[in-house]
């Protein structure tokens, strides 16, 4: 048997990740410097779309080549994360508008949120031009949406 990383798991609509603090995420304070909570993010929007059946190395091969870029990041900071923490990366897939893809995110311990995460991801050709997402990606997407999208 080979041991293979989780890509954490859906309840309801919401995709969760199980995420570890490790020394090398902390400050000379002991807490978790700021940006690394931008990487945990990260890692929640790329195992929530890998969990929905996409792929970044698929949209980058298929016929028609596209990507994700982050147009807008809002955080709001509430509470610190420590060394051996066990945090949870909750990430909702909210709606499609155009080329957009917004996006609800928290990192949580336990009960707690210690951050809020609004993004806005855009779908764009390889030469960085905005694009629709293909139809393909919408219907992956689409059971995940929050229902008035």
């Amino acid at each position: 048997m080979t041991d293979s990383p989780t890509a954490g798991r859906f309840d309801g609509r919401d995709h969760l990740l199980p995420v570890r603090v490790y020394y090398e995420d902390t400050d000379f304070t002991g807490l978790v410097y700021h940006a690394n909570y931008v990487r945990y993010l990260e890692r929640g929007r790329s195992d929530c779309l890998r969990l929905m059946g996409i792929g970044h190395a698929d949209l980058l091969d298929g016929d028609q080549p596209m990507a994700f870029v982050v147009s807008t990041l809002e955080l709001k900071f509430h509470k610190p994360a420590r060394i051996d923490d066990a945090l949870v990366v909750r990430t909702s897939y909210d709606a499609v508008k155009g080329p957009r893809l917004l996006i609800s995110q928290t990192v949580e311990r336990g009960d707690d949120v210690l951050c809020r995460a609004e993004v806005v991801v855009v779908c764009i050709h390889m030469d960085g031009r905005p694009r629709r997402p293909t139809r393909a990606l919408i219907d992956k997407v689409g059971p995940w949406l929050a229902p008035e999208a």
